[in-house]
């Protein structure tokens, strides 16, 4: 028994190495940044919101985006996504949702699989509110133009979905392999154009697609779709790993310069 508690631990250790190595060439990014890049405190009620902000070097007001992180809360990679949108002329933000009570955030997690638990239990309407009080602090920093997006990744996708139906003043979201969930209750509510992107294989995800089309026409909402062949859940992340493959590689470049196409056009 001893034995086999000895090498689960190391098993669990070595997992817990392999996705901090795993992040490093992200921070690595940040690291030699030429942008500017801040911790700030977003107010909602008795809760601070721990958020991180990266600003383009531009001399024009520019448009935000709201940036959804991973079930594994803020991470290097979260925030290199950040200051990639600042290198593309835009304002992001994105809040570690762990926070909100003095001594909580995700780093102080001891786990990735503590931080996972706890993401995982998040209340739905808290996120909500959480999210549109982000919107709504950075519409309104001096150098925003006052249109706010939402971009979301894996279990931050369902979220987009949640924020684009519980904020009306979101001009698009930007769903990446993430589920509508109970959003798509919601879909009346939503104001802006959706845009979801999508791994071949990802049968989990990409199975939701056809009833979400449904859904989103139904209602008449605008809703557009891609699926890249070959590539995996979690692409955006895996396709700018130094050890990428092709396909990872591929849809992110694509999904990528799709966002920001868009995102120029608000």
């Amino acid at each position: 028994m001893a034995k086999l508690f000895v090498a689960l631990l190391a098993s669990l250790c070595l997992m817990a190495c392999t996705r901090a190595e795993a992040q490093e060439w992200a921070k690595a990014k940040l690291d030699k940044s030429p942008r500017h890049m801040e911790w700030v405190n977003v107010k909602r009620g008795d809760r601070n919101i721990k958020c991180f902000v990266a600003y383009p070097e531009t001399k024009e007001k520019a448009t935000a985006v709201l940036v959804i992180h991973e079930i594994f809360g803020m991470s290097d990679w979260v925030r290199e996504q950040c200051d990639e949108l600042a290198a593309d002329g835009f304002i992001a933000i994105a809040p570690d949702l762990l926070s909100g009570k003095t001594g909580e955030e995700t780093a102080n997690f001891k786990s990735v699989d503590d931080a996972r638990k706890a993401v995982s239990s998040l209340p739905r309407d808290q996120i909500g509110s959480d999210l549109s009080a982000v919107a709504a602090y950075v519409s309104h920093l001096p150098s925003a133009n006052g249109k706010v997006a939402v971009a979301g990744f894996c279990w931050g996708g369902t979220q987009a979905w949640l924020a684009v139906t519980s904020n009306h003043d979101l001009k698009a979201s930007f769903v990446f392999y993430g589920t509508p969930d109970a959003s798509l209750l919601d879909v009346d509510r939503i104001a802006g154009p959706v845009y979801g992107f999508y791994g071949e294989k990802d049968a989990r995800v990409a199975s939701t697609i056809d009833d979400t089309i449904k859904r989103m026409e139904k209602a008449s909402k605008s809703y557009k779709s891609k699926i890249y062949t070959g590539a995996k859940h979690g692409f955006m992340r895996l396709g700018e790993a130094p050890d990428a493959d092709a396909p990872n590689r591929d849809a992110r470049t694509d999904a990528w310069s799709a966002m920001i196409r868009v995102l120029q056009k608000l």
